[in-house]
């Protein structure tokens, strides 16, 4: 099994490799869907996949836009860059593009990506006899049904299995699913709920209608909760899947390196000893120590309800905040020099993920700043800190402590 992480820099990059993803897929600058995200420069890139294959791990690459005829311009000389630095498989959803990597760079995987909104059996055929080596499954896809197309085609299926899950882009909505019983708008049957005007109605003033208005924050009536399969990762095996997908190149480097960790010792544990595997609590509490929605199972096992999500709030939730990242450790001295992301100071308790090891907690003693001198708070971005500690900590360790909740 594969375990497949975001990679919205270089950064989170080495850091998905780091705490245990055995490939990443990552953007460039263009023809991907994340333009928001830092992506990868040519130069990058090809840095990209030389630090991935000297350590046995693979680069796929985003390809997945929707392209206007503009865009096919420099499309041809993108794919041969692509072809030529090495990189593992390509992204992609539009027709087009398909057909133009097929004939420029035939010997490149073409992996189809989600956003195909592959759902069936014969749609994943029709890829297959066209030359993808992959299909990435729509989310709407049960995991029986994955498990019907493994039986009758004969390729690679990449499924989501953690993250943010979309509402909608053009012309394939999930909207109607959600709100009506058997309106499936992917077959038709959509009611165009997207178009209804909404009010919102708070509790303790029933009658009471309020507009919805989009401020320069956005607007977030049509929130979902966040997909989290961890609980039915047998069953992810048992359909056929090749690879977990995490959904999160937007995300920070906390996100990516706390959930590939996870799905990392969930993996190994199941293919130890599938007969006796069972999903550990310190997995799950890890999964609520990054920032997110509340998590659904999504259309895996059964048709969502009202459960899956989420009316009453827009904001994300987490336990924990990212504060420092473990440079080096002193193993005379026993002291670990931490580069400081936010704030803290002596006295507070922190835990220490570390990329291989066990959770390390420490309650900060008095530390010195990079020149020695004794300091009891780390106020500075980026400031280099020395924190005594018996315990040995991995390089790259994330350093973090519990959100303190002030009431209003």
């Amino acid at each position: 099994m594969e375990l497949l992480a975001p990679a919205g820099n270089m950064d989170k990059m080495k850091m998905a490799f780091l705490y245990g993803a055995d490939a990443v897929y990552l953007g460039g600058k263009l023809f991907g869907l994340r333009a928001f995200s830092d992506n990868f420069s040519e130069d990058e890139l090809k840095e990209a996949v030389a630090y991935a294959h000297e350590r046995g791990k693979k680069i796929h690459v985003t390809v997945n836009i929707f392209p206007h005829n503009d865009d096919l311009t420099t499309l041809p000389e993108y794919l041969r860059f692509l072809r030529d630095i090495g990189v593992d498989a390509l992204l992609i959803a539009d027709p087009g593009i398909f057909s133009l990597a097929r004939k420029l760079v035939p010997e490149l995987p073409i992996h189809v990506s989600t956003q195909a909104n592959t759902t069936n059996w014969a749609s994943v055929q029709f890829w297959h006899d066209l030359g993808a080596s992959r299909v990435v499954m729509a989310r709407e896809v049960s995991l029986a049904d994955v498990k019907e197309i493994h039986r009758r085609v004969p390729i690679e299926l990449e499924g989501f299995v953690h993250g943010a899950m979309c509402i909608s882009y053009s012309g394939r909505c999930l909207l109607s699913n959600y709100f009506t019983q058997n309106r499936d708008s992917n077959r038709g049957q959509c009611v165009q709920c997207c178009r209804f005007k909404y009010n919102i109605v708070e509790e303790k003033r029933p009658g009471q209608y309020f507009p919805v208005v989009e401020d320069e924050r956005g607007t977030y009536i049509f929130n979902s909760k966040d997909l989290c399969l961890l609980p039915y990762l047998p069953d992810l095996y048992d359909a056929g899947l090749c690879s977990l997908k995490i959904e999160g190149r937007m995300k920070s480097v906390h996100y990516v390196a706390t959930v590939v960790k996870v799905y990392r010792q969930a993996i190994d544990a199941y293919e130890r000893e599938p007969e006796h595997f069972h999903v550990r609590p310190e997995w799950l509490q890890e999964l609520e120590k990054i920032s997110h929605r509340p998590y659904t199972r999504g259309f895996s096992v059964s048709r969502p309800t009202e459960a899956d999500q989420v009316y009453s709030h827009s904001s994300n939730t987490q336990t924990h905040e990212f504060i420092g990242l473990v440079r080096s450790y002193d193993r005379e001295k026993h002291i670990a020099w931490i580069e400081q992301r936010n704030h803290f100071k002596t006295g507070q308790t922190v835990e220490f993920l570390q990329p291989k090891g066990k959770l390390v907690t420490l309650t900060l003693p008095p530390m010195t700043d990079g020149d020695g001198n004794p300091i009891t708070a780390a106020p500075h971005a980026q400031q280099l800190i020395g924190i005594p500690c018996d315990t040995p900590l991995e390089e790259y360790s994330m350093m973090r402590r519990e959100v303190i909740h002030h009431d209003a």
